[in-house]
């Protein structure tokens, strides 16, 4: 059987598109447009890539915390190091790689809590 993708998932496309079309028509919410979509960037990159993983590919796979911080870490580099040099359309920001760390850590405490939780209730 397929594994669907996340309802949590869609929710964070559905808020990222609603925040782009926003931008488009010069609506500017400054925490949501400059933090918030760096915060769910992390959890659907990482969820992303373990649906890939699970149910693509056929692998039995969860993100550690090494993938995760792996993930801010390459994350940070290149929207904060590497597309600010590249175009003016990005700029470096220190709190969006807190932001990115926030999510980050996030998603892994809440999916290795959702692993616990199935796990204990596949004992009883």
């Amino acid at each position: 059987m397929k594994k669907r993708i996340s309802y949590w998932f869609l929710l964070g496309l559905i808020v990222w598109g609603v925040i782009i079309l926003l931008r488009r028509n010069g609506i500017f919410i400054p925490i949501i447009n400059d933090y918030f979509t760096d915060c769910i960037t992390v959890p659907m990159y990482c969820y992303l890539i373990e649906y890939i993983m699970n149910v693509v590919l056929g692998y039995q796979w969860k993100p550690d915390l090494k993938f995760v911080l792996t993930s801010v870490l390459y994350l940070s580099f290149l929207f904060e190091v590497l597309c600010p040099k590249l175009s003016a359309y990005f700029t470096g920001d220190f709190l969006d790689v807190l932001a990115y760390f926030v999510g980050g850590m996030g998603y892994y405490f809440f999916a290795g809590r959702q692993i616990h939780k199935k796990a204990g209730s596949s004992t009883s």
